[in-house]
């Protein structure tokens, strides 16, 4: 069963740290790319980070960039978003998403890019 399964959410603090994981089961990660995308409460589903299929390129959105990275463990087949110096405005569900050979588009990553989603985890950012 092909599947991508989220963790690593939780409540902090503004400043703070937070990993998120993606795990993939049932297909190997490493010939994807791998969206992060978040919803805020009453607010659409935004891109925040990618890396494309071949490691070698990436894509920030400009909230994030400098605080957000995007790393691959391929011996785990994973994909992690390491979010430093969190604030307030990220406070959001953060979902995963692969998309086959895919690579990241510099101007922004469209949901419709991506073919497999995980459920999502909870990021909450307290003052």
């Amino acid at each position: 069963q092909v599947q991508l399964v989220e963790s690593g959410g939780g409540s902090v603090q503004f400043g703070s740290s937070l990993r998120l994981s993606c795990a993939a089961s049932g297909f190997t990660l490493d010939s994807h790319a791998v969206g992060w995308f978040r919803q805020a409460p009453g607010k659409e589903r935004e891109g925040v980070a990618c890396i494309a299929s071949s490691s070698a390129s990436f894509f920030y959105a400009d909230s994030v960039k400098g605080r957000f990275t995007v790393l691959r463990d391929s011996a785990k087949n994973m994909v992690y978003l390491q979010m430093n110096n969190l604030k307030s405005e990220d406070t959001a569900d953060y979902y995963c998403a692969a998309e086959y050979l895919g690579g990241c588009r510099r101007r922004g990553i469209p949901e419709t890019d991506f073919e497999t989603w995980g459920l999502g985890t909870q990021v909450t950012v307290s003052p």
